[in-house]
């Protein structure tokens, strides 16, 4: 049978795993499942995959046998509107909740991610102090438990870096003002650029700073992005489409078409080339964070 390919795969994609995941916590094989749906096996193969879109009505009575708590089968709702979508603008508050982040289920099935960061330090390299700052300065007038809940969060994601099995690779470039500025103050922010200064030295990291020296680079122009990258079947074609996450104020692009991939991966090729080399990155981390010290 055909693979449908209209439309963005991300929202096709993250409806599938979150559906399998609630087939498994029930313990359903895809027989059983596909029986009391009164689908083909061939159906639930295809939407737990993200081979195909899905209606709502359809999703709410999967979510029913799954036995999923009434706000998550309204988010699922939501998310199935968006399997025929062209594109996909997933604006936070709408009809997804905040804390159904389709970034993390991406980031957590990626093998790779290339980022540009032109303010920030990048989530998966932030200290609790640096991101505890950051949370807080974002959500004003939020309770402390609820910042501590995000903070965790944030920290959870990070041991994809590290883990012993496949480690996430990471190709990152960051703009020298994220050296420069002390969030949080010069003590946090001199323990973020140690962070920095010892991921430097992980053989799955490669991370350089853009001196303002660097003059005009495309990065300039396009703003922060990620591009997610994912692993190799057998056959040796990625297991998804390459996909380009844009974060904005009020909401998240994402972007998987061949053609925008292409643009990005050209971007940050050119940001790459303005970029100093590892060793070099590395001394003005630490020269940065003496400087603070002082």
């Amino acid at each position: 049978m055909a693979v449908e390919t209209t439309g963005s795969t991300v929202p096709r994609r993250q409806l599938g795993r979150y559906l399998r995941e609630l087939r498994n916590r029930e313990r359903l094989t895809v027989k059983t499942a596909a029986e009391k749906l009164e689908w083909s096996e061939a159906k639930m193969w295809r939407i737990e995959t993200g081979q195909t879109s899905l209606r709502s009505l359809d999703v709410e009575a999967m979510c029913k046998i799954y036995a999923a708590p009434a706000d998550l089968t309204e988010a699922l709702m939501g998310l199935a509107r968006e399997t025929k979508a062209r594109g996909w603008w997933h604006a936070y508050g709408d009809v997804i909740p905040e804390d159904f982040d389709v970034y993390i289920g991406l980031e957590e099935a990626a093998s790779q991610l290339t980022w540009y960061e032109s303010e920030l330090v990048p989530g998966l390299l932030q200290t609790e102090d640096y991101a505890r700052t950051l949370i807080a300065a974002d959500n004003p007038g939020v309770d402390e438990e609820e910042i501590s809940r995000r903070v965790h969060v944030r920290m959870a994601r990070q041991p994809l870096i590290r883990r012993a099995t496949a480690p996430l690779h990471l190709q990152v470039a960051l703009n020298e003002g994220i050296l420069r500025r002390p969030v949080g103050g010069p003590r946090i922010m001199a323990g973020q650029l140690g962070r920095l200064a010892e991921v430097c030295e992980l053989p799955n990291v490669s991370l350089r700073v853009i001196p303002f020296s660097g003059g005009l680079h495309p990065g300039l122009m396009s703003g922060p992005f990620v591009i997610l990258r994912f692993p190799l079947n057998g056959d040796g074609r990625e297991s998804e489409p390459a996909t380009v996450y844009v974060d904005g104020f009020t909401g998240a692009l994402y972007l998987d078409k061949p053609g925008e991939v292409e643009r990005y991966a050209q971007a940050f090729g050119g940001i790459w080339d303005a970029c100093l080399e590892q060793s070099a990155s590395r001394d003005l981390i630490h020269h940065a964070a003496k400087e603070l010290t002082k």
